[in-house]
C-alpha cells in the first residue's frame, strides 16, 4: 500500500530548472534551479559552501500575462540552509530568500501560479500573502 506525502510547506514549490546565479565569498556560480518557491530555491554548484553562508541570487523569471510574456530579475539575498555532497557531481543547495522584497516575492509566486492547476488549493494569492 502506497501512502501518498502530505505537502507541509505553505508555499507551493516547482520542480523547474531556471537560469540561477549564487555570489558567495568571493565565488560566483551559474547554475539552474531544480526547484523553486517564493522563499527559496535548491540548486547545484561545483563548491563547498556551508550552511548559515549568506549569498546574493540573480534569477530571470518569464511570466506570462493575459497580453504577453515578459521577463523578470530578481536580485536578492539569501542563506544557505542545507548542503548536500553529491562527491563527483558537486553539492545540492538549498537557499532561503531572507533579504527579498514584497514585489519580488510576488513575481515569483505569480510565476509558480501559471504552473499550478487552475483550480489548485496550492495556489497562493501574490497580494494576499504579501500585501499589494
Amino acid at each position: 500500500m502506497t501512502k501518498t506525502a502530505i505537502e507541509r510547506r505553505v508555499h507551493p514549490r516547482l520542480d523547474k530548472k531556471l537560469p540561477f546565479k549564487v555570489a558567495a565569498n568571493g565565488y560566483d556560480f551559474s547554475t539552474s534551479t531544480q526547484n523553486i518557491s517564493c522563499v527559496g530555491a535548491y540548486c547545484q554548484i561545483k563548491k563547498y559552501i556551508p550552511p548559515f553562508t549568506r549569498v546574493s541570487i540573480k534569477l530571470t523569471l518569464p511570466v506570462k500575462t493575459k497580453e504577453d510574456k515578459k521577463n523578470y530579475t530578481i536580485d536578492c539575498q539569501g542563506v544557505i540552509v542545507r548542503t548536500e555532497d553529491k562527491e563527483k557531481e558537486g553539492f545540492n543547495i538549498a537557499i532561503f530568500f531572507n533579504r527579498i522584497n514584497n514585489s519580488q516575492r510576488k513575481v515569483i509566486t505569480e510565476y509558480i501560479n501559471q504552473f499550478l492547476p487552475v483550480n489548485s488549493s496550492l495556489k497562493t494569492p501574490a497580494s494576499k500573502r504579501w500585501g499589494k
